[in-house]
């Protein structure tokens, strides 16, 4: 069987800090190395390792070249078990479940990313969701954190993000001209419902609930199909969505708060691992 030299992970974590910098002088500032050792890194896996160039300088900056880019692809792969790998063994006790509760809504926009990066950090904990609304989820005591919309001024829990809700429909229609103006809203213990039913109760505006259901992907799809105007925080509009206010006859609809509750009877590192990656998803 024939030999090759192996390559070192922190000379892979040099190689792609590089390629991700642009250039040498940040790269070594990033991974806490002077200029030349890290040019002397790079030369030796070039010229001794690889016997393939993987930049093309060109002054201070540098660009990949076609070896450098297929590299790029393998280090960034490599590194990442690497990491799993020292987290798993590590940090054994990073081993269970954790249950957590959240509104649907919530769980499309944010929970991808959060799990996502969760789950490359600690592979080995097992997450289970539940998807209810806000007025349920908080008749629970079986979960081990809990995402919830509140008004604002109860602040029990943790402040994740504060966002007004809004009115909108879908671009090209215009269900709000209608009277009563037709509705598609979460079902009747939905905080944002009350909401926006009290706010219109207020100003006089006629309306009905045409379309409820708990599935924010479904109410969307009424809404998308020109059929109804609804009323969602607003980092949930999507682009084919138009936002109404004031000028379509429409109040204005109170902030939100997000919140995130722990479970008084659960401890472990792995909720309080979890509880920091949700509070970060909700900040981007």
């Amino acid at each position: 069987m024939t030999g090759y030299q192996s390559i070192d992970s922190e000379v892979l974590r040099t190689f792609v800090t590089i390629a991700e910098e642009g250039g040498f002088t940040k790269a070594a500032e990033k991974v806490n190395r002077t200029q030349s050792a890290v040019s002397m890194q790079i030369k030796r896996l070039e010229d001794d390792v690889l016997q393939r160039r993987l930049f093309e300088r060109d002054g201070r900056q540098v660009r990949l070249t076609a070896e450098g880019q297929i590299l790029l692809g393998y280090a960034r792969r490599i590194l990442k078990l690497h990491s799993e790998a020292i987290n798993t063994l590590r940090q054994p006790h990073m081993i269970g479940t954790v249950r957590i509760g959240t509104p649907d809504d919530y769980a499309m926009r944010f929970l991808p990313g959060i799990l996502s990066g969760f789950a490359q950090t600690y592979p080995l904990v097992q997450v289970e969701v539940h998807c209810e609304n806000s007025t349920q989820l908080l008749l629970r005591n079986d979960l081990d954190l809990t995402i919830v919309t509140r008004q604002p001024g109860e602040n029990m829990g943790q402040l994740l993000r504060q966002e007004r809700f809004v009115w909108a429909e879908a671009s090209g229609f215009a269900p709000h001209e209608q009277d009563p103006i037709p509705l598609a809203m979460f079902n009747n213990d939905c905080f944002c419902r009350q909401w926006a039913c009290n706010a219109l109760d207020s100003s006089g505006r006629g309306y009905r609930v045409a379309y409820s259901s708990p599935s924010l992907a479904a109410i969307m799809a009424v809404v998308s199909a020109g059929l109804a105007v609804t009323a969602q925080l607003q980092s949930l509009m999507t682009t084919d969505m138009r936002i109404l206010g004031e000028a379509e006859g429409l109040p204005q609809l109170p902030l939100a708060n997000i919140m995130l509750l722990r479970n008084p009877a659960s401890h472990s590192p792995m909720l309080d691992a979890l509880a920091e990656h949700i509070a970060e998803g909700f900040r981007l």
